[in-house]
């Protein structure tokens, strides 16, 4: 008997209390009432919430092509524009439009980026290795970057001296 009444007295204890924790939560509320327009309130818990989609654009594109005049549009996040002057491994461009370098900054285990650079004749290789792909015009060329040193690409090695355009660059760490 002596159990029985123990348990009886903490059950009773336990839901004092639990009755004491409601009714502060509640702000004291004694009655609940039921929203008047129930339709309204199921016809938006019904339509769940939106989807984030992530579309890999690049973070701040159009103020880089206003100041740069880089057309940087989607990647991975794992290749990024870089001034020249914050370090070494870089990825570096040579354009004839550009009269300065451009460089860029691989991390990760791999990267890719999307992007138009006009008149690219040489890119330099960092500790990744490297392909670029390029257009001039309709044809597509695909160039093997040397790692750490300048290699011609577009029309420093293309027969005819086309202007080629950068496209794409992809890089993995080995």
């Amino acid at each position: 008997m002596k159990v029985r009444s123990a348990i009886a007295r903490t059950v009773g204890v336990a839901l004092g209390a639990s009755a004491l924790a409601w009714a502060a939560i509640a702000g004291g509320a004694t009655e609940v009432s039921a929203p008047e327009d129930t339709a309204a309130m199921k016809a938006i818990a019904d339509e769940g919430p939106g989807y984030a989609v992530e579309d890999f654009g690049y973070p701040n594109a159009d103020k880089i092509l206003a100041e740069q005049g880089i057309t940087l549009k989607r990647g991975d996040g794992h290749i990024l524009l870089a001034d020249c002057a914050s370090g070494t491994d870089l990825l570096q461009v040579m354009t004839r439009e550009q009269s300065s370098l451009i460089c860029f900054r691989v991390t990760g285990s791999s990267g890719y980026l999307a992007l138009e650079i006009p008149a690219v004749h040489a890119v330099k290789g960092n500790n990744y290795a490297t392909k670029v792909e390029m257009t001039a015009g309709a044809d597509s060329s695909t160039f093997d970057i040397t790692k750490n040193t300048w290699t011609g690409v577009g029309e420093s090695a293309d027969p005819e001296g086309r202007d080629f355009m950068l496209m794409e660059i992809r890089a993995t760490a080995g």
